[in-house]
């Protein structure tokens, strides 16, 4: 086996809101923290003991539409996707990395009214280009003239 293998697959709570914005060029890009959470026995005292990790989650076009569109604080989504590193340079002028998990699909799990958005206080008006109308599809060519139809 000669490939590699880069995929995350992660269940959790959300954070906050998406933020969905759209780039330049009109694709809508949604990022928002998921929360895990680990239950584990510590050794030392025998108690449970919970740990919870964050992740920063990005979703693109399509996905991410329906991210902002269903999704709020505090409802729990399976995300699949892969990681993805991000170098920057904080305000002292270190260098830092960031790890990203770029969702390629999503499920909104628990029950089926959870992911009713609730009716926002104020409009929020998004500006994004319109896609060109599609041209009408061309009826097929039968053969049939009015002299084959019987009446």
């Amino acid at each position: 086996m000669s490939g590699s293998v880069n995929k995350v697959i992660l269940i959790g709570r959300l954070g906050k809101d998406p933020e969905l914005k759209y780039t330049a060029n009109g694709t809508p890009v949604a990022k928002f923290s998921l929360a895990t959470d680990e239950v584990y026995k510590d050794k030392t005292t025998g108690e449970q003991q919970q740990r919870t990790e964050w992740h920063n989650i990005v979703a693109w076009s399509k996905l991410a539409e329906i991210c902002g569109e269903y999704l709020t604080k505090g409802k729990q989504v399976y995300i699949e996707g892969r990681i993805q590193s991000r170098q920057w340079e904080d305000q002292s002028g270190n260098k830092r990395t960031s790890y990203d998990i770029v969702a390629n699909q999503m499920k909104m799990l628990g029950a089926k009214g959870d992911f009713a958005r609730p009716p926002a206080s104020e409009p929020v008006a998004v500006e994004r280009p319109a896609p060109p109308p599609e041209p009408a599809p061309e009826p097929p060519e039968t053969g049939i003239t009015d002299e084959d139809v019987p009446f």
